[in-house]
């Protein structure tokens, strides 16, 4: 069971309650399940109960009790628990696995993941001003409204209802990517800024994570091809490597190595402010040069590929197509300490944004918002860069299942990556 169908599995749940009288409600549009909280329990939790005893004129524990019973006779639900003030905590069925099934339901779709029906049949009539974010926000709008099933006309003259706030200046020297991205990006009550740092290649520009996050995804992808194995969904079985190697960085819900300090700092990408104070976008490169073996995979043969770039500094000029980077990225030696294992689980800070996806399609159609997609891309990037150091085997490691299903986890999230900057517009490069 996604995470997609536990939140619909909530919803019914929600109308059953109704329909039965026990809850004057109006259900309401979709359920947010997430990981559990400080104090929770089971795979998923939901706040819907909290969300609902208002409304509803009862108290939250009252209506948790209420869809607790409804949620455990759910099929893929083994149980229900309410914890805190009302929050209900489900626990699935051993044999259902949420992070195979949406990685399934991803790569089935493809760049169609996460298309709709919510205007199907619908004509939807933009009437803009002569200006250029206007222009660039309702050819946006147009692809969005697309995957929803409807169709999205483009007129000038008045009335008109669509008006972002006008940019500035010309975004022209930008380039066509970071242009769009820099009308795009921001609300459209927000003015947006025109200015250089959309080009520059740092973790404090956003459309550079979001292209970087998938350049590295492809990358993984053609370096597993060459270490001999493929993506396969299945158990990710994360391991935390911040002990071992030169990146510095945690894995996803993996635990703390014996000895390491608990006070370590974190910055906004999950690394640690060890490991000479280097960048996870860099550690990132350094990481798979490291993972790749063979003469091949070195640098050393016909078939290499170029050396990881740095991440730092200006950009080529605003002519140039694509982000550029310049400099390789000097690899220090490996560190000895072995790796800690941690249990397999949910990479639930890189699965929520996933299977929230579909429901952020709808909402940049409907509400005619692409900056809700930017944002959300964002989102997805920041939650993939720090599974990537995980996905090769390193050393003498031989590729797993776990890596396998790593690999199809990164994958996916490059596939929501590249569908939803195509939908604004902008490329997806395969190299970076």
């Amino acid at each position: 069971m996604t995470p997609v169908e536990l939140s619909r599995t909530v919803l019914r749940a929600v109308r059953r309650a109704v329909d039965d009288g026990e809850l004057s409600v109006t259900v309401p549009e979709r359920a947010v399940v997430t990981e559990p909280g400080p104090g929770g329990c089971g795979d998923f939790a939901t706040t819907i109960a909290l969300q609902l005893a208002r409304p509803a004129g009862q108290p939250a524990l009252r209506v948790a009790e209420i869809l607790r019973t409804r949620l455990a006779e759910a099929e893929g639900v083994r149980d229900v628990v309410v914890t805190g003030p009302g929050f209900l905590n489900i626990s699935l069925d051993e044999q259902v696995d949420p992070v195979a099934g949406l990685v399934r339901e991803i790569r089935e779709k493809g760049a169609r993941y996460g298309y709709g029906d919510a205007l199907a049949g619908q004509v939807v009539a933009l009437r803009v001003p002569y200006e250029v974010r206007a222009e660039v926000v309702a050819d946006a709008v147009v692809r969005l409204v697309a995957t929803q099933g409807g169709r999205a006309t483009v007129e000038h003259g008045e009335p008109v209802n669509l008006r972002p706030v006008p940019a500035p200046e010309d975004p022209a020297p930008l380039g066509p990517d970071a242009a769009r991205w820099a009308l795009l990006h921001p609300a459209p009550h927000d003015r947006p800024r025109i200015t250089a740092d959309h080009l520059i290649q740092r973790e404090s520009n956003p459309l550079f994570r979001v292209r970087y996050a998938h350049a590295r995804v492809r990358a993984l992808s053609r370096n597993a091809a060459r270490l001999g194995f493929s993506a396969e969904p299945g158990p990710v079985g994360l391991v935390d490597r911040s002990a071992a190697g030169p990146f510095g960085t945690r894995a996803l819900g993996a635990v703390r190595p014996p000895g390491a300090s608990a006070q370590a700092a974190v910055d906004p990408f999950g690394t640690s402010a060890g490991a000479g104070g280097r960048s996870l976008l860099g550690a990132l490169a350094s990481a798979d040069a490291a993972a790749l073996t063979n003469p091949a995979d070195t640098g050393t043969g016909p078939s290499s590929s170029p050396a990881p770039p740095a991440l730092a500094g200006p950009l080529v000029p605003s002519t140039a197509p694509a982000l550029a980077l310049a400099g390789p990225v000097p690899l220090g030696p490996r560190a000895s300490a072995p790796a800690a294992v941690v249990d397999e689980g949910v990479p639930t800070p890189l699965l929520t944004p996933l299977a929230d996806h579909p429901r952020i399609l709808a909402v940049a159609a409907t509400r005619r918002a692409p900056d809700r997609l930017a944002r959300h891309l964002v989102t997805v990037a920041d939650a993939v860069l720090p599974l990537l150091p995980c996905v090769l085997p390193v050393g003498e490691e031989k590729p797993s299942a776990a890596h396998r299903a790593r690999l199809a986890l990164a994958e996916a999230a490059g596939t929501v990556l590249a569908g939803g900057l195509s939908l604004l517009g902008i490329d997806a490069p395969e190299h970076l």
